[in-house]
């Protein structure tokens, strides 16, 4: 019995099958995606080239690899790579092909993005916003004259997929689909001020805001609500201010949801589903603050949830008072 390891004819025969069989390594041609104009960015990663290059800055250190083995992606590439996802909520096969990757280096990437742009959530969403308390409610009073408004709040759902486990019913709302909820503060330029992205959507918005940090920070008596059957006049008038002020909070989601269409539906578990959710918050501040191009939003924006009402004492003296000081 000839061993293949000893120098012998056998030996040179397991060389050429070795040959014969083995498959060279290919790699595909990617493209550098900043060799585009801005249109063609714009279209597909909602970023400009000079938007992406400020990103690339940003996230370099936390999702740069150290070695170039194995034509290892570029920052660029791997910041690209996300936008896409992020735009397009595509399956990982389909952005994978898009971008001429396989899908495990496709979903590696999207996650060490989203968490490097998770880092820095408290670098561009600061409650109640980057400038003076002074500038912030004047903008608010020009939308319809309510006054001494640093915020508006509500939530939203986000779409995932069925997540496995015991606690998978926590997460199924009353359209029975599972979804995680999104709380979110923003000012009157639609900018995100303050966000909860952690709660299964069984649960109601108004016990997700009062375990939020943020009703922590603030006093008992700080939330206007709308008057659900308002009488006089100056009721009237406090309920069509209130209406258009809290309708940035509307429009603020659906420049969120139009910017970043995955956020339509996630198709990973509840805790990377939250991971996502909190990167492209921070990627609409960033699209904000450097006047990215917005995209279009429908004006019939549905109200997924209702208004959250006081349900305490306190709460509607502090609104009849509000009302009689500045609406009669």
């Amino acid at each position: 019995m000839a061993c293949p390891l000893l120098d012998d004819v056998v030996d040179e025969e397991v060389l050429i099958l070795r040959r014969a069989f083995r498959h060279e390594r290919v790699f595909r041609d990617r493209a550098d995606p900043l060799a585009f104009s801005d249109e063609y960015l714009t279209e597909r990663y909602r970023f400009s080239g000079d938007g992406i290059r400020y990103l690339c800055r940003l996230l370099g250190p936390n999702i740069q690899h150290r070695t170039a083995r194995s034509h290892a992606l570029t920052v660029p590439q791997m910041v690209c790579v996300a936008l896409r996802f992020f735009a397009s909520g595509m399956f990982l096969y389909s952005v994978g092909d898009a971008e001429n990757l396989n899908k495990a280096t496709i979903c590696r990437t999207i996650r060490n993005v989203s968490l490097a742009l998770k880092s820095r959530v408290h670098i561009f969403i600061t409650f109640p916003g980057h400038r003076r308390f002074i500038h912030i409610k004047e903008e608010f009073y020009k939308i319809a004259a309510f006054p001494n408004v640093i915020g508006t709040v509500d939530c939203t759902h986000i779409r995932i997929q069925r997540p496995s486990g015991a606690h998978e019913g926590d997460y199924v709302n009353r359209k029975w689909l599972h979804y995680i909820f999104l709380q979110m503060i923003c000012d009157a330029d639609c900018l995100i001020t303050n966000l909860e992205a952690k709660w299964p959507g069984s649960v109601h918005d108004s016990r997700i805001f009062r375990a939020s940090r943020i009703y922590q920070r603030l006093s008992l008596a700080f939330l206007m609500t709308p008057l659900t059957d308002p009488q006089t006049p100056a009721q009237q008038a406090y309920n069509h201010a209130h209406v258009k002020t809290r309708a940035r909070i509307e429009m603020t989601f659906g420049l969120l949801k139009s910017r970043f269409q995955c956020l339509h539906h996630l198709r990973v578990s509840p805790d990377r589903a939250c991971d996502v959710t909190v990167a492209c918050t921070v990627l609409h501040n960033i699209a904000s603050l450097r006047k990215e191009r917005a995209p279009r939003v429908a004006l019939d924006v549905d109200w997924d949830n209702a208004a959250i009402f006081p349900d305490n004492r306190n709460g509607r003296l502090v609104r009849e008072q509000y009302i009689a000081n500045y609406f009669s």
